[in-house]
């Protein structure tokens, strides 16, 4: 079947806006016109394509919405051959999660950004940007998961190191005695948010066994989170590229310097994907393979790696 673009625009529209008033708002239409639009769509696919409480897409309107999302970026790239200066930027959306935005991704971000596109990065858990990618929200992700959805590829970028650290006078106060079940449960944690489930990881290869019960502040972004270990709010794991300097000035201290966690890490991207997004997703892993952490040979994105305590 020929798709009806103007019921493809009203669709996304009311997936990007959850909202139809929005979307006729958007694409200065009527409501009406958006519901009879994506009604018409709806129709000629045989499938609903949103659940209205909510307006969010349901399984057959993900895989359409990521159609239409290559199909943005195609024709803004045909656009770009045909016409360099003055063609409309796509939007290109990107899930990464906040330690990586804000250790090595942030100047690959700037250099997407200084493309013929129209960034958004969605910030996530390390373990939860993928759902991102598989609804069509996003061309490209930053994940864990080395298991790509259908039609993406994953290709290993490195591993990002984390350190456990406090500072000397809190691990002092707290964990005299080393880090044992008992210190643990008295000292409060420090974690990104609710989803950060690697101090959890931690503490269970640490300990050989899975802790519950201690106590724990949330500081969902990551100089919000190294700013409240270094004032002794409590203790956490920090990336390596962040903690190191500070333990070398002395403001932390490392509190298992043998018990760092690697979190192995994949760049999700388009199988088949025009020549502005493949340009795109080149960068990222050529900065990516620059700056994380590298095995002698580059690991096959087919197999399995476990996040691990090295």
């Amino acid at each position: 079947m020929i798709f009806d673009r103007q019921q493809l625009e009203a669709f996304a529209a009311v997936i990007d806006k959850r909202h139809f008033g929005e979307a006729a708002a958007t694409l200065n239409v009527t409501r009406g016109a958006i519901s009879q639009r994506l009604k018409a769509l709806e129709e000629a696919i045989g499938s609903p394509l949103v659940v209205r409480d909510g307006n969010i897409a349901t399984p057959a309107g993900e895989a359409l919405l990521r159609h239409i999302r290559a199909l943005e970026v195609l024709e803004a790239d045909t656009l770009q051959h045909i016409k360099p200066t003055g063609t409309p930027r796509p939007r290109v959306a990107i899930a990464v999660n906040a330690d990586s935005l804000a250790t090595w991704f942030e100047p690959c971000a700037w250099e997407i950004a200084k493309r013929n596109v129209a960034l958004e990065l969605i910030v996530d858990d390390q373990d939860h940007t993928l759902p991102s990618l598989a609804r069509g929200e996003a061309m490209g992700c930053v994940s864990t998961s080395s298991e790509p959805p259908t039609g993406f590829r994953a290709e290993s970028i490195g591993t990002m190191e984390y350190e456990c650290v406090a500072t000397a006078q809190f691990a002092q106060q707290y964990f005299s005695q080393g880090l044992g079940l008992h210190s643990v449960l008295g000292a409060p944690a420090v974690l990104y948010n609710r989803k950060d489930g690697l101090h959890a990881l931690f503490l269970e290869r640490l300990l050989d066994f899975k802790v519950k019960g201690y106590a724990t502040h949330f500081f969902p972004s990551p100089s919000a989170l190294l700013a409240a270990i270094e004032n002794g709010v409590g203790y956490g794991l920090v990336p390596c590229v962040q903690a190191q300097p500070l333990i070398e000035a002395g403001k932390l201290v490392s509190l298992a310097p043998a018990h760092k966690v690697a979190v192995d890490l994949y760049w999700h991207h388009w199988e088949t994907a025009p020549s502005n997004a493949q340009a795109i997703s080149d960068l990222v892993i050529r900065h990516a393979r620059q700056v994380l952490i590298q095995s002698p040979q580059l690991v096959d994105p087919a197999v399995d790696e476990d996040t691990s305590i090295v």
